[in-house]
């Protein structure tokens, strides 16, 4: 028997979001939709948040090989959007190298519009087979802050980037107010963990991970990420460098710390002890006109910490996008 009902145009595992700027200047959710294994929520809104929150979440809190997410982000001129999770993304095993989990992200940012996506991390299990694109195009007044990380797995049953194999692609492109202009490419990062299809005589990938239970990188772009990019680059530029000496004598030395003994150098300074113990290792660049910070601790909370109150010390994107932006690095 012939179905009366129209056939649906929905795509398994594809979502939508568009975020606008009301009249009274709050941003405001015009649409979210979205298909099974994907799930969005995006609780209600106010002024004094200072973005929409969207939840991007999945059935059972992972996916499953094979599956297939796509989403969809639309960021209106002058509106703000905050994105996170609620927990780990898992990824579960593959039976096969050639049944691959696959999730993709194309995000659109238009003028004075700004996109905050701060997640949990993902973590893949063993023998799970994971591919990520994800693509955001900005005019030249779009800020963006985006925070990709992966851990080494289940560490309580004994995975140590037990994976067979995670890629995580992110390019940010450049897209001019003149339509007869091409879009410019300005970052593309790839990171590909594979632990199979390795050359000889080369390290195991658990090896080459040097010890580090969680990887990640954070790109900023944008007017509104300004002030938060130029600190992770004033911090780095502040970090003790291999081979320099201090020619001072002890007493000279004693003089000028004590006058330097602001809260910022308060902090920084329990700050560096914390990443020599909990052996974290960073880098901050300015990459045509955005910075790239790439991070890697030897847990997963001692990382979670670490970029935590880097952005909290900071403030701005607290100031900007509210406090929720950050709930799941703090």
């Amino acid at each position: 028997m012939k179905s009366p009902f129209p056939k649906s145009s929905s795509v398994a595992g594809e979502g939508r979001i568009i975020v606008k700027l009301s009249p009274n200047h709050v941003s405001s959710l015009e649409s979210i939709t979205y298909q099974y294994p994907l799930k969005l929520i995006s609780p209600a809104s106010s002024a004094e948040q200072g973005s929409v929150l969207a939840f991007l979440l999945s059935y059972g809190g992972g996916l499953v090989a094979g599956d297939r997410i796509h989403l969809f982000v639309d960021v209106q001129p002058g509106a703000r959007l905050s994105i996170v999770t609620q927990g780990h993304t898992k990824i579960f095993r593959s039976i096969k190298p050639d049944i691959v989990t696959r999730q993709d992200l194309n995000v659109e940012i238009k003028d004075g519009a700004a996109l905050c996506l701060l997640p949990d991390p993902v973590q893949p299990f063993e023998s799970s087979v994971y591919e990520q694109i994800q693509i955001f195009r900005l005019t030249a007044n779009a800020s963006l802050c985006l925070l990709d990380w992966v851990t080494q797995g289940r560490t309580a049953l004994g995975e140590n980037w037990s994976l067979a194999r995670w890629i995580g692609r992110n390019e940010v492109w450049f897209t001019p107010q003149n339509k007869n202009t091409q879009d410019r490419l300005l970052v593309r990062d790839t990171v590909i963990l594979d632990s199979a299809n390795r050359p000889a005589g080369s390290p195991s990938l658990q090896e080459s991970m040097y010890g580090h239970a969680v990887v990640g990188t954070l790109i900023l772009r944008g007017p509104m990420t300004k002030s938060i990019g130029e600190f992770f680059l004033s911090e780095f530029a502040a970090l003790p460098r291999i081979g320099g000496r201090d020619f001072r004598s002890a007493e000279a030395r004693q003089k000028d710390e004590a006058i330097l003994q602001t809260s910022l150098e308060s902090w920084r300074i329990k700050r560096l002890q914390e990443e020599k113990d909990r052996h974290i290792l960073w880098s901050a660049a300015n990459v045509r006109g955005c910075i790239i910070v790439k991070f890697g601790a030897a847990t997963v909370e001692a990382g979670r910490n670490w970029i935590g109150s880097m952005l909290l010390r900071e403030g701005s994107i607290e100031k900007h996008f509210g406090e929720q932006a950050l709930m799941c690095v703090r």
